[in-house]
């Protein structure tokens, strides 16, 4: 297998077709389709599903992609090393981040990047926590934001902490009207989403050893709050997550602070365009 060949399947990977991936490599999709067939032979095994929607990995090409990934990366940081002996700053700069991040941080981060390297691709990819924890695992990206409680065996830099806010329909009853105690929520209605999504509510409700019912189980975060408006139930949700929600509901802090800790982690993070970005985020969150 060559390079190219390498490039050919990461871009079909991505692109879901043959079609698309000749686009994106100016090749023919019959160049495209020859590449994969006689890498197929090669190996002795298929690396693909054909299907009128497009194409998806088999276990085998699911098998292979991390060591593909492992190649190809390392293609780029030497491309990046000698651009840079070269007295050039190019590359690329993948990185992963979940919802609150990227609506919050990421336009910053990334034009602030832009204007010190504009010779820099970055490419976001943003997902759940288990997403970016997935992705940095397997080489797809070279740096991603979690919280702690999700970065599980992954070195994690702390970087910003958001307070954990519970969320009411307007007219619920609490004890004071400053703050909400663990107790009050004993026995709540609760809207839920996965647990790749709040995990740190999770872990909240465990160390409080709260039990709650839920009747909604829902994936994103405004729909959340939509449910808690319509008296559907509570939920607890991160500061920074409401920051980009119009909502009509009522919010209240903790008697004693709850927090996520949301960092980098970089186990992909060589190579000068990495590294760069790498230091430039840490010096953006020092700055806040």
């Amino acid at each position: 297998m060559t390079l190219l060949t390498y490039q050919i399947f990461q871009t079909v990977v991505e692109q879901g077709s043959f079609q698309k991936a000749a686009e994106v490599l100016n090749l023919t999709p019959s160049a495209i389709s020859h590449a994969i067939s006689t890498t197929e032979k090669e190996l002795g095994f298929p690396l693909f599903h054909r299907n009128k929607s497009g194409v998806t990995l088999t276990s085998y090409g699911e098998n292979l992609q991390p060591y593909i990934l492992t190649v190809l990366n390392s293609d780029s940081k030497l491309q990046q090393a000698i651009s840079e002996f070269n007295g050039l700053t190019s590359g690329s700069v993948k990185i992963g981040t979940f919802s609150s991040v990227c609506n919050s941080f990421i336009p910053d981060l990334i034009t602030s990047f832009s204007k010190l390297h504009p010779n820099i691709e970055i490419k976001i990819y943003q997902g759940t926590y288990d997403d970016v924890y997935s992705w940095l695992k397997t080489g797809v990206v070279d740096l991603g934001f979690l919280s702690e409680s999700s970065s599980k065996d992954l070195e994690f830099l702390p970087l910003y902490k958001d307070e954990l806010l519970c969320i009411v329909p307007k007219g619920f009853q609490t004890k004071h009207k400053q703050y909400i105690e663990p107790n009050e929520i004993q026995n709540q209605n609760f809207v839920s989403q996965r647990e790749s999504t709040d995990a740190d509510v999770q872990n909240l409700l465990h160390k409080h050893n709260i039990k709650i019912h839920s009747s909604c189980h829902v994936v994103d975060d405004s729909s959340t709050i939509a449910m808690v408006t319509a008296g559907l139930g509570i939920c607890i949700m991160p500061k920074l997550v409401l920051n980009n929600i119009p909502y009509d509901v009522d919010t209240y802090s903790f008697k004693e602070a709850e927090y996520r800790t949301i960092g980098i982690c970089s186990p992909n993070a060589n190579g000068p365009a990495v590294n760069s970005m790498y230091k430039h985020i840490i010096k953006y969150f020092k700055s806040r």
